[in-house]
């Protein structure tokens, strides 16, 4: 049997007016870029810079997005106590 593939990533980035954004990628490194280019999220086009502060790889899309739900559900202090445990 076949290891499953870590090709999607639930990320969280921290913005430039000190808040988080939690999103998902399969390309972590090119989504970090487009955030940064002004291209991202809405959310994220006024916050610049942002800098990634937590990734945590998953094996698919559907995982990703679970994962992205249940860490969005976090309160502040619980996503920066995942953020400091990386």
């Amino acid at each position: 049997m076949l290891e499953p593939t870590l090709n999607w990533s639930v990320y969280m980035l921290h913005c430039a007016d000190g808040t988080l954004y939690t999103g998902i990628a399969k390309d972590l490194t090119a989504r970090v870029a487009t955030h940064n280019a002004g291209k991202g999220a809405k959310y994220t086009r006024r916050r610049l810079p942002v800098r990634l502060v937590w990734s945590e790889p998953t094996e698919n899309r559907s995982t990703a997005s679970k994962r992205e739900y249940a860490v969005k559900q976090l309160n502040r202090r619980q996503k920066l106590a995942l953020v400091s445990t990386t």
